[in-house]
């Protein structure tokens, strides 16, 4: 039976993945819908977000197992996330994946992100008074 070797241009490089951060987190520093809620929740130090995020993004999509930490407890505690700040977020994101790399690696770059944001408007969902915001056409969490 033939060995299944990985697609090399679907795996970024550790400096890949820390140009990726290094340049979309300077853009949510500089967007006004976005840059309060991270300034609120990160503070003036920037530097363990961004090396979190470098270790998440390793982790996600060279499954090195550096990233160690709860993503969504930590995102459900900041004030003021609303559904419309995933969509930007998205934007953002995919924005920089397609100025970085090939079209290929930003497509596998992106495909994880819009899967991550998914899970995420889930648990907020999930934790939300009002579920319909976060994820219109729901049916309810909780069957009568």
């Amino acid at each position: 039976m033939p060995v299944s070797l990985p697609d090399t241009d679907l795996l970024p490089t550790e400096a890949q993945i820390e140009d990726l951060v290094a340049t979309f987190y300077a853009r949510i520093r500089r967007d006004p819908e976005l840059a309060p809620i991270f300034e609120r929740a990160i503070g003036a130090d920037w530097g363990p977000h961004l090396q979190t995020m470098c270790s998440f993004w390793s982790s996600v999509m060279l499954t090195s197992g550096k990233y160690k930490g709860r993503p969504i407890p930590a995102h459900l505690k900041v004030g003021g996330i609303e559904p419309q700040h995933f969509a930007r977020w998205l934007s953002l994101f995919e924005a920089t994946a397609h100025e970085l790399f090939s079209d290929r690696l930003a497509a596998a770059f992106i495909e994880r992100a819009k899967r991550i944001a998914e899970s995420f408007k889930l648990a907020f969902a999930f934790h939300s008074p009002d579920p319909a915001k976060w994820v219109p056409n729901m049916p309810p969490l909780v069957q009568p």
